[in-house]
């Protein structure tokens, strides 16, 4: 195995973890940005898993993956911001 695979795999590992925290920030805190993240990482896993077991997906596909992970970030720290715009005023 290759040190990169190594560490695409330890990537991967690491973010199946943020998706799991973000669940659990999206359903026990009731936080809808949990969920934006949970999308992002996941989609993330999709994109290096469909990388490291080179399935055969599209470059197209791969980078409207990215792109969706990408929009559902953004939108998730905008709720955030807005969230903490509304505790300090």
């Amino acid at each position: 195995m290759l040190f990169s695979d190594f560490l695409q795999i330890v990537a991967v590992v690491l973010e199946v973890a943020v998706t799991v925290i973000a669940v659990v920030i999206a359903t026990r805190h009731k936080k809808l940005y949990g969920w934006c993240i949970a999308v992002t990482f996941g989609l993330f896993v999709l994109f290096d898993i469909g990388r490291l077991v080179a399935l055969p997906i599209s470059d197209e596909a791969h980078a409207l993956i990215f792109l969706i992970a990408c929009g559902s970030m953004l939108f998730g720290i905008w709720l955030i911001y807005k969230e903490r715009e509304a505790l300090v005023h």
